[in-house]
């Protein structure tokens, strides 16, 4: 079974994110089965959006 993969700019459209965030959790390893040829990332199609840490929603409470 082959896994379909979006390019940094259309997981960006998908998840209504800038390209460079989504950049940012590829470098980071925050998107698991991301893979990087050359400088282009491959983001498999069904990966989820990493919790953004800077938002009160992302951030636990305690």
């Amino acid at each position: 079974m082959a896994l379909d993969y979006l390019t940094v700019k259309e997981t960006g459209e998908k998840w209504g994110i800038k390209p460079r965030m989504v950049m940012y959790y590829c470098e980071s390893e925050r998107i698991p089965g991301a893979l990087k040829k050359g400088n282009l990332w491959l983001i498999p199609n069904d990966a989820e959006k990493p919790v953004d840490g800077r938002t009160k929603k992302g951030k636990k409470r305690g």
